[in-house]
Formats: C-alpha cells, sequence, structure tokens
C-alpha cells in the first residue's frame, strides 16, 4: 500500500535476489505488478536501466541510488541502453528479450523516488530505460551478459521513442520504422490498453 497514485498500491520497490530467476512472457518470478491497466503484459514483462544511467543521475541528485531503485528488473552495465533501437533482441541467460517499448514516469515512481518534480525531471533526462518483450522464456541470474543477437536497421532509439510519446509528438511518424513497437505505441497513443491474455 502506497500514498501515491489513483490505485494506491504498487509493487515498484524491487530488491536484488541471489541466484538465478525465471522470467517468463508477463515478467519475473516473484515480482508482482500492482497496477494491471497501466503496467505489465507482454510489452512490459521485463524493465531494464542501466547502472551508468543511474549512478549519473545519483550525482544530480546528491544521494545514492541501489540498482532496482527505478523498478527496472534488469540492472546493466555496459550497455547504452538509451541509444539501443527499438526492437533489438538481447539474449540474457537462458531468456531471449525485445525492445517492445519505454518507461513513461508516473505519480508512483514520484512518490517512490520522494523527489520534487520528479516525472518533468525525469522526462527532461532522457534517460528512460526499454521495456522489454520475452521472446523466450528462461532463467537469469546477476551476472550474465547481455548478448545483442539482433540490432534493428532504423534510428527509432529508446531515447527518440521515449520523445516521440512524451515531448516531442511530432517525432511518432517515425515510429512506424519499428513495427515490433506497435502495440506499446498504440496503448500509449490510448488506442488500447494491456491485455494480459493477447
Amino acid at each position: 500500500d502506497v500514498p501515491w497514485g489513483k490505485l494506491r498500491r504498487s509493487a515498484i520497490d524491487k530488491r536484488p535476489v541471489t541466484g538465478p530467476v525465471h522470467v517468463h512472457t508477463l515478467g519475473l518470478d516473484g515480482d508482482e505488478i500492482a497496477d494491471q491497466v497501466f503496467h505489465g503484459g507482454p510489452d512490459q514483462a521485463v524493465y531494464a536501466y542501466a547502472a551508468e544511467d543511474l549512478q549519473a543521475w545519483a550525482d544530480l541528485l546528491g544521494r545514492p541510488l541501489a540498482p532496482g531503485q527505478f523498478g527496472e528488473n534488469l540492472t546493466t552495465s555496459g550497455i547504452d541502453l538509451n541509444a539501443a533501437r527499438a526492437g533489438d533482441r538481447w539474449r540474457v541467460g537462458g531468456a531471449l528479450l525485445e525492445i517492445a517499448g519505454v518507461r513513461i514516469p508516473c505519480s508512483v515512481f514520484q512518490g517512490f523516488l520522494d523527489e520534487p518534480r520528479w516525472v518533468k525531471r525525469f522526462t527532461q533526462g532522457r534517460m528512460p530505460g526499454p521495456y522489454l518483450r520475452v521472446l523466450e522464456e528462461g532463467a537469469v541470474a546477476a551476472g550474465d551478459a547481455i548478448e545483442v543477437v539482433e540490432r534493428r536497421d532504423h534510428d527509432v532509439t529508446v531515447e527518440l521513442l521515449f520523445r516521440a510519446l512524451t515531448t516531442e509528438r511530432e517525432l511518432i511518424p517515425l515510429l512506424a520504422a519499428e513495427p515490433r513497437i506497435d502495440s506499446f505505441v498504440a496503448r500509449r497513443l490510448g488506442e488500447r490498453r494491456n491485455d494480459p491474455a493477447r
């Protein structure tokens, strides 16, 4: 139970685990999603955030930020997540993941971070991190390498997708270059919502 957001419940508080965790099409074993209308579903099964970006925010905020602090399931190292392209596919441990969308900040995220004007500041920072779809289920564990198995041939990066869906709506037509994000984009534009059964 939390005091922020309409639902007044959240599972944003992620904690590191020891040992492997099974990743399936709707998320990770042991994880929960409180608001299943606006969060979760196949296009938001896994959220990744870079340790380097966490450190950049920690420097700006003047306080430490731990892995999982942004509600991410995977805290990565050594890969520029925001320069990754929508539709890229990664092998992480035994799972095959595909970039399907981006994190859009909300009032629960702001409340959990306890930072004034956090939604606006996070949006201006342009370091959203990607949501990933699970193409092949499998176990992941701390220390697993991220192998980029397919890099898409277009310029729709995670950062551009974020800008298009937040502050620069004129970029939306560029998103048509990547059909693998169509369902996520459609939901964000109000055409449909998460449907775990689809």
